[in-house]
């Protein structure tokens, strides 16, 4: 079972691949579209700017392939921190920009500063989590992720919510809807749990 990490300019992919190979998991970095196609799972990372990533997979020719094999043929698709925030229909960040589009919503910056925390967050939270039957398998609630973001997603439906963060206010840590799951949090530096959330998505039927 192969896991395609996309590598499409937009952070330190490394820490990510070396994480999916420590629980097991094949996985490989690809700038190549076509590589999306022989992918058993797919896994966009990210850290940046939401216009910049969707200008880099736009140009790089991503968007209809990823909407061949994760919307069309149900792929398990794992989105991390940026690759979260691409999922909703509109990014706020420096204006509006279209995202894929996938979970209705939108992206906005943290609330933090009238609540008196620091943004951007940086550091170790709880996360609340609402679901135990995905990526969360086997883990008690509570558990502490490593967050680094300004922005976080805002789902139309708050079905899709599997975690929830306070920071000053609640955000939402994470989605799950059907085959698509996403984190605001880095899993690959979140050590042992992280690693149990990577090796859950790594086990899960594609």
């Amino acid at each position: 079972m192969k896991t395609v990490i996309i590598d499409y300019g937009m952070g330190n992919l490394r820490s990510v691949f070396n994480a999916f190979h420590q629980v097991g998991a094949h996985a490989v970095i690809s700038s190549n579209p076509e590589d999306i196609r022989q992918a058993h799972k797919i896994v966009l990372p990210g850290v940046g700017a939401f216009g910049d990533a969707m200008k880099n997979l736009t140009e790089m020719g991503f968007l209809d392939v990823l909407n061949d094999e994760v919307r069309h043929k149900g792929k398990p698709f794992l989105g991390i921190c940026l690759g979260m925030q691409l999922l909703a229909t509109t990014g706020l960040e420096h204006g509006h920009c279209h995202g894929l589009g996938w979970i209705p919503g939108q992206v906005a910056r943290i609330e933090g500063e009238e609540l008196g925390v620091r943004i951007p967050h940086i550091g170790w939270n709880d996360v609340r989590l609402s679901r135990r039957d995905g990526l969360y398998k086997g883990l008690a609630d509570p558990q502490a992720f490593y967050f680094v973001h300004s922005y976080a997603l805002i789902p139309d439906d708050p079905g899709v919510i599997s975690g929830l963060c306070e920071y000053g206010d609640d955000f939402v840590a994470s989605i799950e809807k059907e085959n698509i799951y996403a984190v605001q949090f880095h899993p690959e530096k979140s050590h042992k749990i992280g690693l149990h959330v990577l090796k859950n998505f790594a086990s899960l039927k594609g």
